[in-house]
């Protein structure tokens, strides 16, 4: 998604005491940044942070971390978080936000800053096969956020593009994940525990129904099998379904 630039991003974050200008520093000591023993949430790409503000400010009891790379979503995401506190007078005490390359997570988050779930919604489905390593939801990252999640914790995913979620139902259970909610189409599932995003409003006025799954981290006694098993799965060429022929343009 393009934005335009906001010259008023970069020196409102500086000044907000939530927006974490170094998160490498915290690495391995998340927890203690919050000051509590809280359960952990993380949402990777956030964008304007329509969904973390609403989810952090209705869960008081879970700390919760947001994550992007572009300064203009953050600065829209700390401006809508603020506001969502304020119309429930409350402080803002259990989120931080912070910029960083989502393909490079593993330099901000340790296994000792244990997550229990990680939301994804509407990432880049970078459709060109060549491009695939960079998805949110590809053996690669998934391998990274394995570090970091706990055993049983979750992914929550929500994607309009449906060879993404094909080929991320594949991910997921390759990387030692079960499946254990599948939807494509979430607003008509009865599934109750929903946010809506910037994304999937636009998407549903649009007429296109939400792809929705819960992935759950499975244990793994013999992690160097699943990495091996992941090596020749990126070496193999991708299945019928990933084939740009058969990829929409988002």
């Amino acid at each position: 998604m393009r934005i335009r630039r906001k010259p008023w991003a970069r020196p409102e974050l500086a000044e907000w005491e939530n927006c974490i200008d170094v998160p490498a520093e915290n690495r391995g000591k998340w927890h203690s940044v919050f000051k509590n023993d809280a359960p952990l949430m993380i949402e990777l790409g956030c964008g304007k942070g329509g969904f973390i503000s609403k989810l952090a400010v209705a869960h008081p009891e879970t700390n919760f971390i947001a994550v992007d790379i572009k300064s203009e979503m953050l600065g829209l995401a700390m401006r809508n978080i603020k506001r969502e506190y304020a119309e429930a007078n409350r402080e803002v005490d259990n989120v931080y936000i912070f910029s960083q390359e989502i393909m490079l997570i593993n330099k901000v988050f340790s296994s000792k800053d244990v997550c229990d779930r990680i939301y994804i919604n509407f990432c880049n489905p970078w459709p060109k096969t060549h491009d695939h390593k960079k998805r949110l939801t590809h053996n690669n990252q998934l391998m990274q956020y394995r570090e970091f999640l706990k055993d049983g914790g979750e992914i929550r995913f929500k994607t309009d593009n449906d060879d993404l979620f094909l080929s991320s139902k594949r991910y997921f259970a390759e990387c030692g994940f079960e499946l254990t909610y599948v939807t494509e189409d979430l607003h008509n599932s009865g599934f109750d525990d929903n946010i809506e995003t910037e994304h999937e409003k636009m998407f549903s006025e649009q007429g296109i129904p939400i792809k929705f799954l819960i992935a759950k981290k499975l244990t793994i006694n013999h992690s160097e099998k699943v990495v091996n098993e992941v090596e020749k799965t990126v070496s193999r060429p991708e299945n019928e379904a990933d084939k740009p022929e058969n990829m929409n343009e988002n």
